[in-house]
């Protein structure tokens, strides 16, 4: 391909040649103002040394034509599986590039788009960034238009093409029929944290194209997949769904929408609130027997907790002890038995015997209510010393919570405190700091509590002492459980003794363990989600749970193979295929999970519409219109800047671009033939002046 142009490349400064032409023409107009002779040839011979001073060049480029490159651009989004799109899509991609290819003037390139989704990202179909990451290296005057295969719901849209910097046409293809019907829920406000057993309120709406609209529906609510209830709406109408957050942690709450037969999809007749719940700070009464070394570890810890409200008594009075001393200068009050044990109990977290010893300060009756208590749901910890092996000891009235009754033994030797196999794997002492696989780096204590051999099977031990003697016991009681402390020697870690121990991340986890922390249970199912990837954590202290079958959205079920991530830990990730509400299930164990977007924007509106692309693409030129039926237009290439579609045809743009090969520069007025045609012009004009 060889292109001709005209260039001027002077040899004096433009002052210069300005100069000598506007002399040449001055004598050249006075000539023909006056109308001497030869004024003609001496005007013609001022514009031949004009263009001798300029030095006219020929230049002739040798190019290479390069193809226009058009775009096609392919939605995969999650719409675009819906009712047969899938089939459409396919269809028209197809005749699209066989056109294309038929026509050779084309490079293709060919994008697909796939639904936008991260951590911190929702679900949408961002279509015009597909467009220009499949056009990132192509220069603008290469590029003739581009062809989009959509249902019309892109969620990118540009203001304008031009604002995107395409100036050609851009073409829609559209899936889907024209008179599809949708119904979708859409979730307008909701809390993400609530106190647990405080109220919480949802706003949410039904929507639906293609109906009636003086009809109502059913919506139904579940909370961690149970039916709570079903109200009845009118679509379009506000509504509100109001109860109290249930427990801790996460809440999952899903309003369902009735699905109707002739709808497109189902896939967005759900929404779902993940509703945190976050208890208020947890009640803790601590009752400490007699004034010890370790009563004021038991107090700094839990003052120090922010989830924790505290109420200590220590006895320091007890009725035996009658001196005659009075009580307003002793500045002692009288301990409140009755109300805490028997009007209030129930609103306490957690109770703890720190070294507390009978002196009948609580009657029979306040002992049988603790036990009441705790097989009702609440908490017990006993931190013994050696009262727990004497007579009077709580051992007798609160026998139906030990693990085993105590045996008098006292063992005053120093020993380390050990973890059990069991207590490996049991959430509140695997993983203690200082541990080291079997040789822990914390110091000595040096006395126990001797308990009876044979302890219920619903209480673990969980650290050991002296010759593996029980140290530290849990135990479920009811709806309660138990934790029992057989040595009132923590106190030694607290101050450092032969470089301390992990008390408070020992004593701290025993306590949210008594109060029912979920991190903390010894059998748990865990369900995590991060973009498509399904991970299901089983927490337990017996061998291998075995497989998990986990249920999607759709009913499909994946059997999951958990393998050993650590002791008492089992894990298994698996990818799902769409989103929504999964189940997993182990044994009796259930956790459920939500993939992706709580409320996808993808399936926010999924009916299908030229509307939202015509007025952006029709501004540039372009069209959007429907292929269903096989109705996929003509391909035809036009010139720059021409109409670009008709009755059954769109047009893309023929760019006629072209890469520089090589340049030739053919100089017109210097050399022989410049001198010659100027001494010509001079020649002339003289002779004619001169006759």
């Amino acid at each position: 391909m060889t292109r001709f142009d005209i260039a001027f490349s002077p040899d004096f400064p433009l002052a210069v040649i300005v100069v000598i032409i506007a002399i040449g023409a001055l004598f050249a107009l006075y000539g023909l103002w006056r109308r001497l002779r030869g004024a003609w040839l001496r005007l013609a011979a001022v514009i031949v040394l004009s263009l001798a001073l300029f030095n006219p060049v020929a230049l002739i480029e040798e190019r290479e034509p390069l193809k226009t490159v058009v775009a096609v651009v392919t939605d995969r989004t999650g719409s675009q599986k819906l009712d047969g799109r899938p089939e459409q899509t396919e269809e028209a991609r197809a005749a699209v590039l066989d056109r294309l290819h038929r026509i050779g003037l084309f490079d293709v390139r060919e994008a697909f788009v796939e639904d936008q989704i991260s951590a911190t990202t929702d679900a949408s179909t961002a279509l015009f960034r597909g467009l220009r990451n499949a056009l990132q290296d192509v220069p603008p005057e290469q590029f003739g238009g581009a062809i989009l295969i959509t249902d019309g719901q892109v969620h990118d849209i540009p203001d304008s093409l031009a604002a995107a910097g395409i100036n050609t046409p851009v073409h829609a293809l559209i899936t889907g029929q024209p008179d599809e019907r949708d119904r979708r829920i859409v979730i307008e406000a909701a809390p993400r944290f609530g106190v647990v057993g405080e109220p919480f309120d949802i706003t949410y709406r039904v929507r639906q194209s293609g109906y009636p609209g003086n009809t109502t529906v059913a919506v139904s609510i579940y909370l961690d997949g149970e039916l709570l209830t079903t109200q009845r709406v009118v679509p379009g109408q506000e509504n509100h769904f109001a109860d109290d957050v249930r427990h801790g942690g996460k809440n999952i709450i899903e309003l369902r929408v009735e699905a109707d037969p002739q709808e497109i999809t189902e896939a967005n007749n759900r929404g779902f609130v993940t509703l945190n719940g976050i208890r208020e700070n947890l009640r803790v009464l601590l009752i400490s027997g007699e004034p010890h070394a370790g009563e004021r570890t038991w107090r700094n810890l839990l003052k120090s907790d922010p989830a924790v409200d505290l109420v200590h008594f220590t006895i320091l009075r007890p009725p035996e002890k009658q001196d005659g001393t009075p009580i307003n200068q002793l500045s002692l009050i009288a301990f409140p038995s009755r109300e805490l044990f028997v009007q209030k109990i129930d609103e306490f977290d957690l109770i703890i015997f720190d070294r507390y010893r009978r002196r009948a300060v609580l009657p029979l009756l306040y002992f049988e209510n603790i036990v009441r208590y705790v097989r009702d749901g609440g908490a017990l910890m006993i931190a013994a010393g050696p009262e727990l092996g004497e007579s009077g000891s709580i051992a007798g009235p609160l026998a139906a919570l030990m693990p085993t009754p105590p045996d008098g033994n006292i063992v005053e030797e120093p020993f380390k405190p050990m973890i059990s196999d069991i207590g490996l794997k049991h959430p509140v002492t695997r993983d203690l700091d200082g541990w080291n696989n079997g040789h822990p780096s914390w110091g000595r204590w040096f006395r126990s509590i001797g308990l009876t051999p044979g302890a219920t099977e619903a209480a673990n031990t969980v650290m050991t002492g002296k010759d593996g003697a029980p140290l530290l016991m849990l135990e479920h009681f009811g709806e309660g459980r138990v934790a029992l402390f057989l040595s009132d020697h923590t106190w030694l870690w607290a101050r450092g003794f032969e470089g301390g121990g992990p008390h408070v991340q020992l004593l701290r986890r025993t306590a949210h363990w008594l109060m029912k922390e979920p991190e903390l249970d010894e059998e748990r199912l865990t369900a995590d989600a991060q973009g498509r990837n399904l991970t299901v954590t089983r927490q337990t202290l017996g061998d291998a749970p075995g497989d998990t079958i986990v249920t999607g959205p759709t009913g499909d079920m994946i059997d999951l193979n958990l393998e050993q991530a650590g002791a008492g830990i089992w894990r298994g990730e698996t990818e799902v295929p769409e989103f929504g509400l999964y189940s997993a299930v182990n044994g009796d164990l259930r956790a459920l999970v939500h993939v992706g977007p709580p409320n996808p924007r993808e399936f926010a509106e999924v009916v299908s519409t030229t509307e939202k692309l015509r007025p952006v693409l029709e501004a540039g030129r372009g069209t959007a219109r429907r292929v269903a039926g096989g109705n996929i237009p003509r391909i035809v290439p036009i010139r720059p800047g021409a109409t670009a579609s008709g009755q059954g045809w769109i047009g893309l743009e023929n760019s006629q671009a072209s890469v520089l090969k090589g340049i030739s520069r053919l100089p017109l007025f210097t050399g022989l033939i410049g001198l010659a045609l100027l001494l010509m012009a001079t020649a002339a004009m003289w002779t004619r002046e001169g006759r």
